[in-house]
């Protein structure tokens, strides 16, 4: 009886025990991904390889034909996607200026077309003039409408970007309800976001169309994760990778589940180093740089760093990479003046809430904690619920005195500690 009453007592602990431990379940599998990352998918490439002869061959033979110029960038564009080749895009950005000045920037599709190429160069207030132009031409009005909501946004003139998502109004429409949903995530509202997302999901799968159900796939991937929906979030990176296996995004965001929820550093440095062997986008060093924190491996974050900063000295890549050299500056080199100037250059393109967090967060590394606090309650408190961001905010909070709004903020930062990986938590930790 005595034996009996210690086991008991003993799988009441147990249990006990079990249920105050907080465990992280392992979601990847090598299995699922590995045939994506060990073998680079060229066909995808190839195809637009030839595409890009094709066309080019077109206009040596037709230079006056004006339409052949956007079907070139059209798949220069597609190139830059696959291989973050910034050469690419500038490219085309070359041929769709050409094909807008042969026809006095009077057709709105052209018009467009070289308003995408700026939204990509981050040159968000060239491709709002394009695209005012074009609105005023009034040819495919929607299509304008819809990026004139996505520019606005992006410029952080919410008011404008709420005008054109009511006029752009059509719950029937895919492109319409991914807007509403970008709309419900900016305000704060996930969970709303993420209905809307699941509406234009099922849109997609309906359709049919691989480009509809590849962006879905990658982007409600992103949105589950935000919400700690880390299994479904996995299980449409693999859907993405199904339809396209050359997919860096895709790749990247199962490298930062492995990385952040299973806590496996090296496989996830792995499936980074696969992806970077042929798509060029700086910012994985900056990952990698992370990755190589984590694991106490000060030669080869400084390794990555270096890889990055050599890249973005590239003069093409215009003011595309200066969010993420302002944190280099500031948390990495301490170069706190580089960081300030870049930082007000942000501002001045996009007057966001994250452009004045780089600012107040470039004040407060350089020792200005009151002009930080200041830029905060009057730019950013408020407006963003980006786990980044509060973060900044928070350690503003702390160093000015305000620790109830710091602690108050801690608690939401150590929930959405899988989105800010566990380098970052562990300095929310020492708020």
């Amino acid at each position: 009886m005595k034996t009996t009453q210690h086991l008991t007592l003993l799988v009441f602990a147990l249990l006990c025990f079990s249920c105050n431990t907080k465990t992280t379940k392992k979601i990847a599998q090598t299995s699922d991904y590995n045939t994506y990352v060990e073998t680079v998918d060229k066909k995808a490439l190839l195809t637009l390889e030839a595409d890009y002869a094709f066309w080019n061959g077109k206009l040596s033979e037709n230079p006056n034909q004006f339409p052949y110029l956007l079907k070139k960038a059209a798949s220069l564009s597609s190139m830059f996607k696959i291989t973050g080749d910034i050469d690419y895009l500038i490219e085309a950005e070359k041929d769709l200026i050409l094909a807008n000045t042969r026809t006095h920037y009077a057709k709105s599709g052209y018009l467009r077309a070289l308003a995408r190429n700026y939204i990509s160069q981050h040159r968000f207030k060239e491709a709002l003039g394009l695209l005012e132009k074009s609105e005023t031409i009034g040819e495919h009005l929607k299509g304008t409408q819809n990026m004139l909501f996505d520019v606005y946004l992006e410029l952080g003139n919410t008011e404008k970007a709420k005008v054109y998502l009511n006029k752009i109004q059509d719950f029937n429409d895919f492109d319409y309800v991914i807007r509403l949903a970008k709309w419900q995530d900016h305000e704060g509202n996930l969970e709303a976001a993420i209905k809307y997302m699941e509406k234009a999901l099922a849109m997609a799968e309906s359709s049919k169309n691989p480009g509809s159900r590849q962006w879905i796939y990658t982007n409600i991937a992103d949105f589950y994760g935000h919400d700690g929906q880390i299994e479904k979030s996995y299980q449409y990176y693999l859907k993405t990778l199904e339809l396209d296996p050359s997919d860096a995004y895709a790749k990247k965001g199962i490298a930062w589940i492995v990385y952040s929820n299973d806590k496996n550093p090296e496989e996830a440095m792995r499936i980074l180093n696969g992806v970077t062997a042929y798509h060029k986008t700086p910012d994985y060093e900056l990952l990698k740089a992370e990755i190589a924190e984590y694991m106490q491996d000060d030669a080869s974050k400084s390794n990555h760093l270096n890889a990055y900063l050599k890249a973005v000295k590239n003069k093409k890549y215009g003011d595309m990479y200066n969010a993420y050299n302002t944190i280099v500056y500031t948390d990495d080199l301490e170069s706190f003046d580089s960081a300030l100037k870049l930082a007000q250059k942000e501002v001045q393109n996009r007057p966001t809430a994250h452009s004045y967090d780089l600012l107040a967060w470039s004040y407060y590394k350089k020792g200005e904690s009151k002009k930080a606090l200041d830029i905060i309650e009057t730019h950013v408190k408020g407006k963003s619920s980006e786990p980044s961001i509060l973060l900044h905010v928070a350690q503003i909070y702390k160093d000015n005195g305000k620790i109830q709004e710091a602690k108050i903020l801690k608690k939401e930062l150590l929930a959405a500690s899988y989105e800010l990986g566990p380098v970052t938590t562990q300095r929310i930790k020492n708020i």
